[in-house]
């Protein structure tokens, strides 16, 4: 009985319906992935969405919906539907070899009852009549001569395109499953002026799969030179590109420019510009006058004008509580008297207003932490003189001095930065060949026609009679038009 069910749940699985079924339930299981947001491509956004969704983040998340494409449910459907379309195939591929082995089917005993046919007479012989049209099937249709007549088949391509899409589609979820193991994924923020090394630990995020070395990844290094921005006088952008120096083992230093649809392609990892922003340049003297921070940090862009948000941590001070630094940098301020907003992405009249913060930043508890969130709850809001919040407010150039001898922050300049997705995935150039080869195999199963023909000559009072048939798999608009051409060799000499 056991067996009998194991066979039973074969075929099932086997056949062409399910594995449709199968193709259509993998289609809709990824429709997820276009709802929320996935670690692979944005791990921010994904920290972001549970911290705003406390109840059903978590939820999600154990469901897999943060990560579709790798969650084990998404992967039984598509291992199903690669075992499903193997066992599809792999009879018809026996089938198919037979029948292209084989020899058309017998004439029938008669033409008459088919809708395409015809009937002529002609003076010349039935022999020299077989072997003109002989000659005018060949290379079109696979033509034997038997003694009941010409018997010509054509359209084994059909079956053969449908084949090839059915094993190209197999050769797509292959090429998918090998890039799932073999791809190594990863974004970085690199600051105008510094540089990028392909290894883990230049990126803010990174990603592979179980066939990634992490510690043999390719080796190249770029560095920003420039990061250049167009904007309109209303403020829509026009232009992004980011000027890079490239060096590679064994290949001349030279440079190159990511724009948004041109990326880098260093070995084979290709580098693309994904965002830019401006990162603040500032230094931190701590109470003893010590330099505590010096670098840029980056302040990530909220809306069209880029207003941006970040935070600076300054754990490294002497005989004092940490610093910590939260606010924004408006890149052309403008005060209407109420409020100080941006007023255009460009940095024409920049302004960086931060609120200070004292106490413990939490950095040495062993807990990861968002470089762009400041955690407060080891730490106490800094007042000014009248007890309320302070407020420092900074261009580029100025210095101010903290309350409370907790030294001072300057507002050294400000470069941009450019925010890069990296991606290496060797299985590109076989998912492109197999797409290709899939879409190659659609178009011949459906537009080669599957045709039938046959031709039977009599002799009748010293003339023959040709009488000639043809039948076609489906509806075919130009089955009589192909008898008539095959038939115009004989009738010319009719």
């Amino acid at each position: 009985m056991t067996v009998t069910w194991l066979r039973w749940a074969w075929r099932q699985l086997t056949s062409m319906r399910v594995a449709l079924m199968l193709l259509l339930l993998l289609a809709v299981a990824a429709v997820p992935g276009s709802f929320f947001p996935q670690r692979a491509q944005d791990p921010v956004r994904v920290a972001r969405y549970l911290e705003e969704n406390p109840r059903f983040g978590p939820i999600l998340d154990g469901l897999g919906l943060f990560s579709v494409y790798s969650s084990p449910w998404f992967m039984a459907v598509y291992t199903l539907l690669f075992v499903s379309l193997i066992g599809c195939i792999i009879p018809r591929l026996r089938v198919h070899w037979r029948a292209l082995r084989s020899d058309p089917p017998r004439v029938p005993r008669t033409l008459a009852r088919f809708d395409v046919r015809d009937e002529f007479s002609t003076a010349a012989p039935p022999d020299e009549v077989y072997a003109a049209l002989l000659r005018r099937l060949r290379g079109s249709y696979r033509a034997r001569l038997t003694p009941e007549g010409i018997t010509a088949e054509r359209g084994y391509l059909r079956e053969t395109g449908n084949l090839v899409f059915h094993v190209a589609l197999i050769g797509v979820l292959l090429s998918f499953g090998y890039g799932q193991l073999a791809t190594y994924r990863g974004q970085a923020i690199v600051v105008e002026g510094e540089s990028f090394a392909n290894s883990v630990v230049d990126y803010d995020s990174f990603e592979a799969g179980r066939l990634v070395d992490q510690a043999t990844l390719e080796p190249f290094t770029f560095r920003l030179d420039d990061l250049t921005t167009r904007f309109s006088v209303t403020g829509r952008p026009e232009y992004f590109g980011a000027g890079v120096t490239v060096n590679r083992p064994g290949v001349e230093q030279y440079g190159y420019v990511i724009e948004p649809n041109e990326p880098l392609d260093a070995l084979g990892t290709r580098v693309y510009l994904s965002g830019n922003g401006y990162a603040p340049r500032v230094e931190v003297l701590d109470g003893a006058g010590n330099l505590a921070f010096a670098g840029a940090v980056p302040f990530l862009p909220q809306d069209g004008v880029y207003t941006s948000t970040g935070v600076i941590k300054v754990p490294d001070v002497e005989g004092q509580d940490q610093l910590g630094f939260s606010g924004q940098l408006l890149p052309t301020a403008f005060d209407d008297g109420t409020v100080v907003r941006s007023v255009h992405p460009a940095a024409t009249d920049p302004l960086l207003v931060l609120r200070v913060w004292r106490g413990d930043l939490g950095l040495d508890d062993g807990v990861p932490q968002n470089v762009y969130q400041l955690d407060t709850s080891g730490l106490t809001q800094v007042t000014a003189g009248d007890g309320e919040p302070l407020l420092v407010v900074l261009t580029p150039g100025d210095t101010v001095e903290l309350p409370d001898g907790l030294g001072s922050i300057t507002f050294v300049d400000l470069p941009s930065f450019a925010a890069l997705d990296l991606r290496h995935d060797p299985s590109l150039g076989w998912l492109l060949g197999t797409a290709v080869a899939a879409m190659l195999g659609v178009m011949g199963s459906l537009f080669i026609p599957r045709r039938r023909l046959w031709v039977r000559c009599t002799e009748r009072n010293g003339v023959t009679v040709v009488s000639a048939a043809a039948l076609a798999r489906g509806e075919d608009a130009g089955l009589t038009a192909d008898l008539e051409s095959v038939l115009k060799v004989v009738k010319e000499v009719a």
